[in-house]
């Protein structure tokens, strides 16, 4: 195991830059997920460690040494991909201590290796199957169990769930979880599912652009967004942004419009008159008599919980309700949002100003 250091490290193909000197610190032991949408940077700065992508600037270490330029195999790494990458002509046990057998490691080694690994991964009663005989999820645990016999220093996973189907994929990130705590081993995960990342990491260092927006435990996230951004991607159903107005003379509230004025807990760093957004989710709205007036416009049962679609003023947002509530769309109902679990938002910078 080791800690594994990313250091204002940069990468641009030709002259197009797409990682802007990012800066993570991973304990060692420690589960973290790279998480953000399509294009942030993410996978390829997971490369980077892996060294399937060189480094245009900054340094990257795992230990005690800069690997800039060590070549992948001598890392002390072992990655787990998207697609299972296992050889079809080899049986499970092959494909498990093929690495090893590169490493002309001794044949015995090698079977002690692969039956313990398989023995985590419930995969012993496999052994002498091929790829084309297993389910998703067993391909996925082999290629797993690929990386395990190695005894690397650090894991990597580049979205190892996304050709999963969905309870597949909640299935096998229990068992990602369980195997990491049973291995200890760094661990370095990405994913552009928020809820994956919420439910896995020790830490989350969310990205954006080729940036790194905020880096924090996930509740940490969820409750202090650093911005907008961060706000609207941790959490589902996402973050309501309602555009308005501070106003701290008297009660401090945050208008909405003519007669709707939604209850601040506190202001932060705004302003009196300043143009926000007030960010509000979904879960923390509760049906009021004395409330602001919604009007339904759709409403989306799924038996613990109903969505409400509706229109605050002229603009939308999302209402998420535990009770088992029956609502028709055009019904005007009135709700308060808890405004000690509200937030505050620049409207021009995004910067939250409640921290």
């Amino acid at each position: 195991m080791a800690t594994v250091e990313i250091r204002a490290v940069k990468k641009a193909y030709s002259d197009t830059p797409v990682i802007h000197g990012v800066d993570v610190d991973i304990q060692d032991g420690e589960f973290v997920v790279l998480v953000g949408p399509s294009g942030c940077g993410k996978s390829t700065l997971l490369r980077m460690i892996a060294g399937l992508e060189s480094i245009s600037g900054g340094e990257i270490r795992i230990g005690e040494r800069v690997i800039n330029d060590v070549p992948p195999k001598d890392r002390d790494i072992a990655m787990v991909f998207q697609n299972y990458a296992l050889y079809p002509h080899m049986t499970v046990a092959e494909n498990m201590g093929f690495s090893l057998k590169l490493r002309k490691m001794a044949k015995p080694e090698i079977a002690a290796r692969v039956k313990s690994a398989a023995e985590i991964l419930s995969l012993a009663h496999l052994l002498d199957r091929y790829p084309r005989q297993l389910s998703g999820g067993q391909r996925q645990r082999v290629a797993m169990g690929r990386a395990i016999v190695r005894d690397p220093q650090v894991f990597l996973f580049d979205e190892p769930l996304s050709n999963l189907d969905a309870k597949l994929r909640v299935q096998m990130r229990t068992e990602i979880k369980e195997l990491h705590q049973r291995l200890k081993t760094t661990t370095v995960y990405v994913t552009h599912d928020q809820i994956e990342a919420m439910t896995m990491a020790d830490k989350i260092v969310v990205m954006h652009d080729g940036i790194v927006e905020q880096i924090g435990a996930p509740l940490d996230l969820y409750d202090r967004p650093a911005n907008q951004f961060v706000a609207g991607f941790i959490g589902s159903p996402s973050m309501n942004f309602i555009k308005g107005q501070v106003r701290l003379e008297g009660t401090p509230r945050f208008e909405v419009g003519e007669h709707i004025a939604l209850p601040l807990d506190q202001a932060g760093d705004a302003t009196d008159g300043q143009e926000a957004i007030f960010g509000l989710r979904p879960e923390h709205v509760r049906l009021d008599p004395q409330g602001v007036p919604i009007e339904v416009l759709v409403t989306e049962p799924t038996g613990s919980e109903i969505l409400v679609v509706a229109r605050l003023g002229k603009q939308e947002i999302n209402c998420l309700f535990r009770e088992r509530l029956s609502f028709s769309p055009g019904e005007v109902i009135k709700i308060s949002p808890r405004p000690e679990v509200s937030h505050l938002f620049d409207a021009s910078s995004g910067r939250s100003l409640t921290g």
